[in-house]
Formats: C-alpha cells, structure tokens, sequence
C-alpha cells in the first residue's frame, strides 16, 4: 500500500492561531519586505532578502558588510535571489551571481510581531549549496508548536574560502563562515520583527552545512554572543583545517591565482588587486579548473584553522571544553562513505575501479586527508579494517574508513563531548534499507516537499519531522506515536536512536566503532582535525 502524506492537513491541525494582526509585511531599518502568504500550507515567505552588502570588488575576500548600508526602500520579497556560485560553476546562472548574500524567512500564517516564536536557521554545504532546495514546508507543519525556519546563501568555494598568505595580508580568511555569522547577527537584530524570538535560536546544517554549525560551536574559542541556543547536525564532517601557510594551500592558491591570469603579479597584494578587478566569471572559471586539476580531492576549497575564528581544532577545541556549551542532536547514517570515491577523476584514487589495490585505497584518503602518512593508514588496515572484513572489497574498506573518519565518528564526538559536559545531548542513527543510508538520504524526511512513501518509511519520517520540531521548540526531541529519545549519557554519545523503517529504536554504540573513533581522533594532530 502507498500512503499520501497531505501538507494540507496537517496545517489545518498544527497553525490555529489567532490571525489578528497577522505578519505579511515587515519594515527594517534598511528596507520593507513584503512576503506572500500560501493559504494551501498556510506558511508566510519572505524570500530574498538581502542581509549584507554585495560581496564584489573591494569587497570580495573581505568580513560581509551587515547589514546593508543602503536603504533598498520597498521590496517585493516573494522570490528567492541569487545564490552564491558553486565551484563547478564556470560563470553566473540564471539564478546564481556573484551578488548573493541573500536570506529567507518563512513564518506561519498567523504569526504576529508579539509571538516570539523559536527559530531554526539552515546551513546547506560550501560547495555548491542553495536555499531554494531546502523548502520549509515539512518541518513547520509537522511541528506541535509554531516556529520560524530561516536560510541564508553565502559565499562559496573560492569566493568564500580562498586562503593563503595573500589573501591573509590582503584580506580575510574564511568569509564564507563569517557571512554565516553576520547571518546569525541579523537573526538577532531583526527577527523579532517577524515574530520570532532571539533567545530562542536553534542552528542545524547536514553535512558540510553540518561542518559549518561544528565550526560556529568551537568559533572564537567557544564564545557566540548568544547567536543560537541549541544545535543540530546531520552526518557531520571533520575536515582537514590546515592553516593558510601550508603548503597544499599555498599551492591551491597559485593555481587559482594563475587560472584567473593573476599568477605573475610581482607581490602578493598585487596579486589580491587582481582578482579583485577580475570578472566574476574569470573567478568562476577558475576556481572550476582548478578543481578540475586536484583528481584525487572532492572539496579543495573550505574552511581552514585561521587562528581567529577558527583559532583551535575542532579535535581539541572540545576535549579542552572551549565549545558553546548548548544541547545538541548529531547524527549519522550507516553508509556515509559511499560512493564518494566514484566521484574521483584520478582511477589510482577511485576504489570503484575493478583495478582497486590497497594503494588505491590509500589515495582516496590522502585525497581528503592530506597528512595522512600511509604509516597510519597500514596501522588502520591491520588494525581496525581488514580487508577479509569487506569481504576483499576495496571499495567497501574504502567506503567505511572514509565514512567514519569523516562523519561517523564526528557525531559520536560532538554528543559524547556534549553529554561529558552536563549538557542535553542527542544522537541517531539513520539506517533505511528501502529509501537508501547513504550520505544525505535522511534529507527525504526534512526538505523534499510532498510525499509518497510505503507505510512504514511514512511512518518513520513522520516521526523525525516531531522529533527535529520538538527539539527547536521545547529542548527536547518528541514524537507523539514513537518511543522516547534518551539522551547520551556515555562518551561515545551512547545510547543513539534508531531510525529504522517499521524499527525505530534505541542502541548502544558498538564498542569496536567507539575503539575505531578513538583511532582516528588520536591522529588529530596529524590529520588536522
């Protein structure tokens, strides 16, 4: 039997309340936004609103200029603007620019400047992310209680996470997580004007988006100014953070400065005035070829340890306690490292390849990890991944190594450091045989809009839209037709819950992937984690 799952019920149930004085036009201090109301889901969006300067020119490698400092008088917020460029991209879309730092609120129907609603803000990935794929629809109407979800574009790849010395004697490193944060500063500023309440401010981000919310945790060394409240972080990723001196990232800068015909500038502030008088789509292009030339890496652009808003690594930033402490709900998927090696240009990196050797395994990570000695990976292999354990699949040890050293473990990590701490702290597990575990397939329970599910996957994203809800509303996950969430109480972040479909459930961490976690975070120093 297939199942329909009606928005439109479901907002008949859940936004009931009083439409006197009800939000559809909101003035700031730099501009009126009118949004548009939609009587089918009974959401109010307010679309393209933009919090910060255009990042151009002078601007581009430079902290946002938040808020804007022009007025923009009267705006017709009922479409999304520009998002940021991807990578891959070789110029401007039809609906990406370079001028993007724009954001979204969407507000129930009903919703009044006095309602002080909680907030949840929405971080997608730094590569080629965009708001418009993360509709809200799901998640404000599966919510018992009323709440504001907010997304914001920010620079991108080499607009936004461009390093090397140049751009630290010539600007600013990672401006991509800093237009983040002047996002979440006009969260504070402004969106008590849409109803919703500052105090009460839940950020969340699924993988690299999830990197992003780790790095605001551990930002300025565990000081947030009482930017958000609680966190949410689906399969989140613990990256490489080299330092804009090191050597991979001198040369990724080189390469990108010479692609953009900057590479023979006599100094390095010279070569920082080039690129800054250099089109859009020359930055565009560049950045793409240069990806193009790193076979063996997936994401060469992103954030690095800048020693100022990132000044410790994730690793030791929180066994030393210098995190935000707030409650936190983590998770991870049982097939997180699959299919990524396929993406990989280079065959000697590509464990899909029927000519897959140890050595290929080892160049797939060396790709992401580039301190990785392969003494350490041997030390991997013959201790925790044996290759008769895959059953002498190359692609399969390739696969669960990278799966857990990047985000497996990190979830376990962030909940056990969390729960260690005092703190309210929450870990799952998605393990889904029909809608698949790999990375970003819980997504399906979030942002895909209307459904047709079989009844039991029905059942289950059902159940993780209240418990995703009830979390931002009231601290704790809740779902009216399934078991309690226990909170972790152990180091690994034990005990998890299991989304399971027609299963969900609780469990303990496996005590071989807790021994396999604390390999791979004993090799922070190395790997830079």
């Amino acid at each position: 039997m297939i199942l329909f799952a009606s928005l439109f019920s479901i907002a008949v149930r859940h936004l009931t309340f009083t439409t006197a004085a009800a939000l559809s036009t909101v003035t700031l201090d730099y501009g009126t936004f009118t949004g548009l109301t939609n009587k089918t889901t009974g959401i109010t969006s307010f679309l393209g609103i933009r919090y910060a300067d255009p990042p151009l020119g002078q601007l581009r490698w430079q902290p946002p200029r938040s808020p804007p400092s022009k007025s923009l008088g009267n705006v017709n917020a009922t479409a999304y603007g520009f998002a940021c460029i991807g990578t891959t991209q070789t110029g401007s879309g039809a609906t990406t620019d370079e001028d993007c730092l724009f954001g979204n609120v969407y507000i129930p129907a009903g919703t009044t400047a006095t309602s002080a609603l909680p907030v949840l803000v929405f971080f997608h990935g730094f590569e080629s992310g965009r708001t418009s794929k993360y509709p809200p629809d799901n998640l404000l109407l599966s919510s018992a209680e009323p709440l504001i979800f907010a997304t914001f574009e920010y620079r991108l790849g080499q607009f936004g996470f461009l390093a090397g010395t140049p751009v630290h004697d010539n600007g600013t490193l990672n401006v991509g997580l800093l237009d983040q944060k002047a996002a979440l500063q006009w969260i504070q500023s402004y969106i008590k004007l849409f109803g919703g309440s500052p105090t009460r401010v839940t950020i969340m981000g699924q993988s690299a988006g999830a990197g992003s919310v780790l790095y605001h945790m551990i930002g300025e060394g565990g000081e947030n100014d009482d930017l958000f409240h609680q966190v949410i972080g689906d399969s989140p990723p613990l990256l490489t953070l080299l330092t804009y001196t090191d050597a991979f990232v001198e040369n990724l800068f080189t390469q990108f400065a010479g692609l953009a015909g900057c590479g023979k500038k006599a100094t390095g502030a010279a070569t920082m005035s080039c690129l800054r008088a250099a089109s859009t789509n020359t930055l565009a292009t560049a950045g793409s070829k240069t990806l193009e030339n790193l076979t063996s890496s997936l994401y060469p652009f992103g954030p690095i340890a800048d020693g100022s808003y990132i000044q410790e690594l994730p690793v030791d930033a929180l066994s030393n306690g210098n995190f935000v402490h707030v409650p936190v709900l983590f998770g991870s998927n049982t097939d997180e490292g699959a299919n990524w090696s396929a993406e990989l240009a280079n065959p000697n990196a590509n464990t899909s390849s029927a000519k897959a050797t140890e050595t290929t395994v080892y160049n797939f990570l060396a790709g992401q990890y580039t301190t990785l000695t392969n003494e350490s990976f041997q030390t991997a292999v013959a201790d925790y991944y044996p290759l008769s354990d895959y059953n002498n699949s190359f692609s399969l040890q390739g696969q669960q190594m990278y799966g857990e050293m990047r985000y497996i473990c990190t979830a376990l990590l962030v909940t056990g450091t969390v729960a260690d701490a005092g703190l309210d702290s929450y870990q799952y597990h998605w393990d889904n045989p029909t809608l698949g575990s790999t990375h970003g397939d819980e997504l399906v329970a979030f942002f895909t809009g209307t459904q047709v599910l079989d009844p039991l996957d029905d059942t289950l994203v059902v159940a993780m839209r209240e418990y995703w809800t009830s979390f931002v509303t009231s601290g704790t996950p809740v779902a009216a037709d399934s078991i309690a969430w226990p909170m972790a109480r152990g180091s690994d972040g034990s005990p998890r819950i299991l989304l399971h479909p027609g299963g969900i459930g609780v469990e303990e961490v496996d005590d071989s992937l807790e021994e396999r976690c604390e390999f791979w975070h004993g090799l922070a120093s190395e790997l830079h984690l």
